[in-house]
């Protein structure tokens, strides 16, 4: 494939993706927002069309009492530091996938899960609603699994945290591919 230096829209969107840790503004993140950009995110590649995720909203009314049930699962001594950091976003779009005993089928599950992922943020992205996906040692606690309905063959891929920004994270480079791309030569 011809490079001709020229940027499409997606491949624009790609680079300027951020992770949006903090700063978030007061615009509050609706339900239905979220609900329009999983439509989109969901046509992600599948195996075998499993689909294998399913999603967990906690909106600005519900995030304090969330981040106070999530702190509580940590030693005393950090639970003041958690219940700060789950403050920080606006909302959370917890994204559970299904976890099959099967190594093949568990791998192909979780790379469709993180496609989907990918697919949200960068249409969250286009709308100024920032995200980062978070895989904090709570998410394999199974007290907060069980405050979340997870199920046995259920694994929580990560927290989404989410919040609309008014100034976008400084880019930080990439390698360049070729230090990273060989050619297999027999």
């Amino acid at each position: 494939m011809e490079n001709t230096n020229q940027s499409t829209a997606l491949a624009t969107v790609i680079r300027e993706r951020r992770a949006v840790k903090k700063g978030y503004n007061n615009k509050p993140v609706t339900e239905e927002t979220v609900m329009e950009l999983l439509e989109n995110a969901s046509w992600a590649p599948t195996h075998g069309m499993r689909q294998p995720w399913r999603f967990i909203f906690v909106g600005p009314e519900e995030k304090d009492a969330f981040a106070e049930k999530v702190a509580a699962t940590y030693p005393e001594e950090r639970q003041e530091n958690r219940r700060e950091y789950l403050s920080e976003p606006t909302a959370f779009l917890v994204v559970v996938m299904d976890e099959p005993d099967n190594q093949k089928q568990w791998d192909e599950n979780f790379g469709a899960t993180a496609c989907m992922i990918q697919n949200f943020w960068l249409l969250a992205w286009e709308q100024k609603l920032g995200v980062v996906w978070k895989t904090n040692p709570h998410i394999y606690d199974p007290a907060v699994k069980e405050i979340l309905h997870v199920g046995e063959n259920e694994k929580i891929a990560g927290f989404l945290h989410l919040g609309y920004f008014d100034e976008a994270p400084v880019k930080k480079d990439r390698k360049p591919v070729h230090e990273k791309f060989t050619t297999f030569k027999a």
